[in-house]
């Protein structure tokens, strides 16, 4: 299943020119238990090309608001904060995981069932976007806050 949606995401980033150079692995959104207002989608975001690229909004439709956001410590608490955009460097890579970077769904319209998938547009900083399905996840059990799946490769 990771291979098909690695191989999914690979194809619809690299089915338009302007994303030859942007390949997305590991995209997930996590499931909620019934009555959880919010959730968060989790990817890897590579970028073969020559140039910077920045990811500076996202929109679903699964849920009433959808930020990026990032856990930052402040006053020696972890924190949640909605940032502006996430840097995705020449030849880097941008990690969106549990406990760091992510695509925030606020006030969600139903909980998020394993199995299911959410449609996610991402907006770049030069005017493209990209339209995907998400497949949702059950939360790991014993997963500590701050990790995460590794990628397929």
């Amino acid at each position: 299943m990771k291979f098909k949606i690695l191989a999914l995401s690979s194809l619809l980033l690299a089915s338009t020119s302007a994303y030859a150079d942007l390949m997305i692995d590991g995209v997930y959104a996590r499931a909620t238990p019934p009555g959880a207002p919010n959730s968060a989608i989790f990817m890897t975001i590579m970028n073969h090309g020559e140039s910077d690229r920045s990811l500076v909004a996202a929109k679903s439709d699964i849920a009433e608001k959808v930020e990026l956001h990032n856990h930052t410590m402040v006053d020696g608490m972890m924190q949640m904060r909605q940032v502006d955009s996430i840097a995705i460097p020449s030849h880097g890579t941008a990690i969106l995981k549990p406990g760091g970077l992510h695509v925030m769904l606020l006030g969600l319209k139903h909980p998020l069932k394993e199995g299911e998938q959410v449609a996610l547009t991402l907006h770049f900083a030069n005017g493209d976007s990209e339209s995907m399905f998400v497949p949702v996840q059950k939360v790991m059990a014993g997963m500590q806050h701050g990790e995460d799946k590794k990628p397929v490769n």
